[in-house]
């Protein structure tokens, strides 16, 4: 039997699963030192099989992957739904040949797909988003010369919104979400309204981190902010929202990388400029689907703090949050940020707790939670983490297609 890496792969499974050294050992009836050893190398001359069967089971693993550095199997959830992929058809669909809805009728429809993805209803905006594609695409070229500009704005926000939509499904439809990013900003620029080139500049600032491009998202988000800032400002609250919420992508987009000083400097420099914008607007508004204001700005200062992975920092920013303001944002940034303190919690080990936020953000909504790949593996690594998940713990990974 091949002895070389195993302690290597018993640390690594071992950290995975948020277990201290002292806790695998009490897990394995064996003192701090004895992992700590076997770890280190020291123990693995002779290991005994049962002690490998035992660890595997500990760590909730197939004792293969403590035997061999083979590619683990992709996780639960890493494949978009059915609907995900209607939407993508969408994309390359050509138009029919028949009359444009109008313009009154794709802004009911989209309206509805806004409010349908702040209530996480995906398999609402599966069904409603391909049509919705279609039609605002035959609008935009067919509609009279003094209505251009109004129904390429309306296309860059159909758009738009598919590309949030097919980012809940990471990397997976990282590149549908490019392409559909691309023909936003393309529409905002030809319709002139500042308020769709900031907002379609954001969502291809969030593509460019998706392709593994951080840093040019950052460059992207932040040049967009300047180059509109001032046109946005006159827009009032609308302008302001969009405005600060580029801020806060090139915050998530400087947090995507390594961790270093100066870019956790910077990633809090572009929070802090959000904040300051979100001064100026007032207090927490919806414009245009933004919920953008202070408590979405202090949101996103927990998000970024733990993409850094920094837990222990993230719950203390979050603890001072407005716990009342929290709940009237929608449903998905109230699940998103449950979500959010799963993670913090399981950085800092407390791993019941983690189990809690992960039910209640179940509890709260259930799609955001069962069919973005992201929190179904958040779901796999806190039942790992807990020697005897509670019934509700097991359920929860069930539904998300997850063996418990």
């Amino acid at each position: 039997m091949d002895t070389s890496g195993i302690g290597r792969r018993i640390a690594y499974w071992r950290e995975r699963r948020g277990f201290t050294q002292s806790d695998f050992g009490q897990l394995m009836g064996q003192a701090r030192r004895w992992v700590q050893d076997i770890e280190g190398g020291k123990r693995q001359q002779d290991p005994r099989l049962s002690v490998l069967v035992r660890a595997a089971s500990v760590l909730r693993i197939p004792l293969e992957h403590l035997l061999t550095d083979t590619p683990t199997e992709p996780p639960a959830g890493s494949a978009p739904p059915a609907g995900a992929l209607g939407v993508i058809d969408a994309l390359y669909r050509p138009a029919p040949d028949m009359d444009p809805p109008s313009l009154a009728t794709l802004q009911r429809r989209l309206v509805y797909c806004c409010a349908a993805f702040q209530a996480c209803h995906y398999a609402t905006l599966a069904r409603e988003l391909p049509p919705l594609i279609v039609g605002a695409g035959q609008a935009a070229h067919n509609v009279a010369v003094d209505a251009q500009s109004e129904a390429l704005a309306v296309l860059s926000r159909v758009y738009q919104l598919v590309t949030s939509y097919l980012h809940k499904y990471g990397s997976t439809t990282a590149i549908q979400a490019a392409l559909a990013a691309d023909r936003a900003l393309v529409a905002a620029e030809r319709s002139g309204d500042p308020v769709q080139i900031g907002a379609a500049s954001r969502r291809v600032a969030k593509s460019l981190v998706y392709q593994q491009r951080p840093e040019a998202a950052v460059e992207f988000a932040t040049a967009a902010a300047r180059r509109l800032g001032s046109g946005l400002a006159d827009q009032g609250p609308l302008g302001l929202s969009t405005l600060g919420m580029l801020y806060l992508s090139a915050a998530l987009a400087a947090s995507s990388q390594e961790r270093t000083t100066w870019r956790v400097r910077a990633a809090s420099d572009y929070v802090d400029e959000a904040e300051d914008v979100a001064q100026r607007q007032g207090g927490d508004r919806d414009e245009d689907w933004t919920m953008f204001g202070p408590t979405n700005v202090g949101l996103h200062r927990v998000d970024m703090l733990l993409r850094f992975e920094d837990g222990w920092s993230a719950l203390e920013v979050a603890a001072d949050l407005d716990q009342e303001a929290i709940a009237g944002m929608s449903r998905e940034r109230q699940a998103g940020h449950r979500v959010s303190m799963a993670r913090a919690l399981l950085l800092t080990r407390r791993k019941d707790d983690a189990a809690k936020a992960l039910l209640e953000a179940d509890e709260l909504a259930p799609e955001e939670v069962r069919s973005t790949p992201s929190t179904v593996n958040l779901v796999k690594d806190v039942v790992g983490a807990i020697p005897n998940p509670t019934g509700e713990l097991r359920a929860l990974a069930e539904r998300c297609g997850l063996r418990a």
